[in-house]
């Protein structure tokens, strides 16, 4: 299964770009409350805690886009960006199934367990080859 779609790795990468800097990314660094209330969370009275950790989380969230892109542009470091995005989605599965087991997360962010899985999924087939 690992690289099954090498040949296409660079090209993923560049979708996957795509959708998640405008989907992720760019919204929780620029917006990190709206994206908040339509990902169904409950928002405390004092905001600025709040809009502080998703601006830094939207700012690391940019720099693996970054990463993303110069690997799919000119596939320089695209097995250490392979690397970068498997980690990723297996931290990210960890937070949002601990999320869901605790019951202190609205139903978006359970679900995304099922797409950080996919996307985990994904990586491994799109894996670059050797």
């Amino acid at each position: 299964m690992l690289g099954l779609w090498s040949a296409h790795a660079q090209q993923y990468l560049l979708w996957l770009t795509l959708a998640t800097t405008l989907v992720f990314a760019l919204p929780i660094f620029c917006i990190p409350l709206v994206w908040a209330r339509l990902m169904g969370w409950t928002l405390p009275s004092h905001t600025h805690l709040a809009v502080y950790f998703g601006r830094c989380l939207g700012a690391f969230i940019l720099i693996v886009e970054a990463l993303m892109l110069r690997a799919a542009l000119t596939g320089e470091a695209i097995h250490t960006t392979f690397e970068v995005l498997a980690a990723v989605a297996v931290m990210m599965i960890i937070v949002h199934v601990y999320g869901a087991l605790r019951r202190i997360q609205p139903l978006s962010e359970t679900l995304e367990i099922g797409f950080y899985s996919g996307l985990l999924m994904l990586t491994l087939l799109f894996w670059p080859a050797t």
